[in-house]
């Protein structure tokens, strides 16, 4: 393994907890919207949307926090957000402005694990920075999951596991840029991801008929799951 990749440490993330104080829930939220928006996350989540091919209509997004990547897709007709922190959904529609049936986005609290939705029931199925705060045994649980839903794909991303990340958010938490939460949970998921290498092992096991993991810039892997 790289000098440049460090051991991988799991460890729980303080915006997962079900007691964290709201208003550094709310900072946390906004500062992971920030990161998406400067920091590669809307680019890459449109180019792996795009990748999965023309005339997808409808996207289920796992672990969506306040569903700001769904927002970038508008030309996705159904777009549907799960996670199972209902704080964060509600947070999210606050923060677009949106209420009752003006929200483009469906907010659904669930479990990745068990998806309240039927077979083939949605194109695409993403995630976005959420693989890594699962085993390699999960993720191939929740991979298998993702694939019953989708009718044509399922699409992740993350951040790969570097130094170069790590040593990034640390910079960035030590100039005040970040709440209390994102100044642990950022290090924290960086620790706790996965090489690419690592990633493309798990994706083999998902039972996909197709499978294709990239590496992406700036310290991502993508994966394509092909139903």
């Amino acid at each position: 393994m790289s000098l440049l990749v460090p051991p991988r440490v799991d460890q729980e993330e303080h915006l997962d907890e079900h007691d964290a104080p709201w208003d550094d829930m709310e900072r946390s939220l906004r500062d992971l919207r920030r990161i998406n928006r400067y920091l590669g996350g809307f680019r890459i989540y449109r180019r792996l949307v795009r990748r999965a091919g023309r005339g997808v209509t409808s996207i289920l997004d796992i672990g969506t926090g306040t569903s700001d990547l769904l927002m970038t897709v508008p030309h996705v007709r159904m777009r549907v957000g799960l996670d199972f922190k209902i704080q964060h959904l509600h947070y999210g529609r606050m923060l677009d402005d949106f209420t009752g049936p003006d929200d483009p986005v469906r907010r659904i609290s669930g479990d990745a694990f068990q998806l309240p939705f039927r077979s083939d029931s949605v194109d695409l199925v993403t995630s976005a920075h959420f693989f890594h705060h699962f085993s390699p045994e999960e993720n191939v649980v929740m991979m298998r999951e993702c694939l019953r839903v989708a009718k044509r794909a399922v699409m992740i991303n993350d951040t790969r596991r570097n130094y170069v990340p790590l040593a990034t958010v640390k910079v960035l938490s030590a100039l005040g840029l970040f709440g209390s939460i994102t100044r642990f949970d950022a290090p924290a998921s960086v620790e706790r991801g996965y090489t690419v290498a690592e990633a493309r092992a798990i994706a083999l096991e998902s039972g996909a008929r197709r499978v294709e993991v990239m590496r992406l810039m700036p310290f991502r892997f993508g994966i394509l799951l092909w139903k």
